[in-house]
């Protein structure tokens, strides 16, 4: 699935490499990590996306190839309600998809 599907839409966006993390901001969010060609392969949340993005910049599995492309842009969103913009975005991807991004593993726990 392409990040353009994404509704509501991802509004900034950064490369996904070391050298370019001080660009993104330290705040709350939701965030994607995509290829060159915006084929979405990882949706995320994070209190602070700096530290999020980091923290996936240090892991192989994150910056490894995948068969739809390597993690090149890091798209995100401000959001009051993290957890439900998290939803949504998943399950948009699961309705193109009939599956997660690639990178996911599973849903985020819902917090009550």
């Amino acid at each position: 699935m392409k990040i353009g599907v994404l509704s509501p839409p991802v509004v900034a966006s950064e490369s996904f490499r070391k050298s370019r993390e001080r660009f993104i901001p330290e705040q709350p969010g939701c965030y994607v990590l995509a290829t060159f060609d915006g084929d979405v392969l990882y949706i995320g949340l994070a209190r602070n996306l700096r530290r999020r993005v980091a923290q996936h910049l240090e892991s192989p599995a994150k910056t490894a190839p995948t068969p739809k492309g390597r993690a090149v842009i890091v798209h995100w969103r401000f959001a009051d309600n993290l957890e439900q913009l998290e939803r949504t975005w998943l399950a948009i991807h699961e309705q193109h998809e009939a599956k997660l991004p690639i990178l996911n593993k599973m849903h985020s726990p819902v917090s009550v």
